[in-house]
């Protein structure tokens, strides 16, 4: 009978460790349940663009933030309408709501610079995607398309165009923005070593479709003999087009345009503009959020600071090849 006891406590005393057991480590798993529950919330990427006034910018900020969303981030777009201050604010607020990156497209290549600084001294890598800032330290990297090369190939397109001599004017970018400069000088590489085209004005119309039909019809007061116009980006390409056509003169002044925006390609195939650089905004904004996913995932360090992005002669001769922003799939 003793021994019966003994065994039946010995099995109670077993079973009841056994319990323990089960229950510390029912604990344990809930605990790192809970953990891991924490650290699988998704961070947090902003997507910061200069403009959402301009579709080219919609499609580029659009793009960036849904990869980052298909990489299993958060992210959100914040629109700097053009305004160093207004991008100010949203490196400000991105920083103290604890972002983990920042996917940026500058207003400002100088007036940016602090606002990257910013942010990196805060530990978030930021990634320019487009427009660049006169920085080699500050980025972590930077996507920039080759707006150079892009604009010596128009320029070439240009004067084969004209027969090499003609009356025209060129509608520049946001002085502030290094694209517009190099683009222009892009151009004006080719175009101005042949003596018989004569820019007759050159102004700037900030990038934005509304400004260049303005600026185009003031031009056009003093100079309605032009036989060309070179536009910095698609949306002045399609303000001067359309100032061309309420002065009646759109069959006899060939439009030049950079971007690849959705209505210039479907102009060029419908004979009203004359050619444009296609950039890639998807190419650059998905790449963007991938290196990003990069640094924060698999702890990439060794980014180029600049990464050209190539860019292609669009005109009546191609059209068929290209879709807004891109090359048809």
């Amino acid at each position: 009978m003793n021994r019966t006891k003994t065994s039946l406590s010995a099995i109670y005393q077993l079973a009841f460790l056994l319990l323990l057991t089960l229950t510390g480590c029912t604990s344990n798993t809930t605990t790192n349940e809970s953990s891991s529950g924490k650290a699988k919330e998704p961070k947090r990427i902003a997507v910061i663009v200069s403009t959402l006034n301009n579709p080219w910018f919609v499609v580029l900020g659009e793009t960036a933030r849904d990869r980052a969303v298909e990489l299993g981030y958060e992210a959100n777009m914040f629109d700097s309408q053009n305004d160093t201050a207004k991008e100010a604010e949203h490196f400000d607020n991105v920083v103290a709501a604890g972002y983990s990156a920042i996917l940026f497209n500058p207003t400002d290549a100088d007036g940016s610079i602090a606002n990257v600084k910013r942010a990196t001294e805060a530990g978030l890598p930021v990634f320019c995607i487009d427009r660049e800032i006169n920085s080699t330290d500050a980025a972590t990297a930077q996507l920039l398309s080759d707006n150079y090369s892009g604009c010596v190939d128009l320029g070439k397109y240009f004067v084969e165009k004209l027969g090499e001599k003609g009356k025209y004017v060129e509608l520049l970018g946001l002085v502030g923005d290094n694209n517009t400069w190099n683009r222009s000088k892009g151009f004006h590489s080719v175009v101005d070593r042949y003596e018989g085209l004569e820019m007759v004005a050159q102004q700037s119309a900030d990038f934005d479709r509304n400004k260049a039909l303005e600026v185009m019809e003031s031009i056009l007061q003093s100079h309605d003999d032009i036989n060309a116009v070179f536009c910095g980006n698609d949306a002045m390409a399609m303000g001067a087009y359309q100032a061309l056509l309420a002065a009646d003169k759109a069959d006899q002044v060939k439009v030049f345009g950079y971007d690849g925006s959705e209505d210039v390609v479907k102009s060029i195939s419908e004979g009203k503009i004359a050619a444009t650089v296609m950039q890639y905004p998807k190419v650059m904004a998905q790449t963007s959020a991938e290196y990003a996913h990069e640094y924060l995932a698999n702890g990439k360090r060794d980014f180029d600071q600049k990464i050209p992005v190539n860019v292609d002669l669009v005109s009546q001769e191609n059209i068929d090849d290209f879709a807004g922003y891109g090359k048809k799939e």
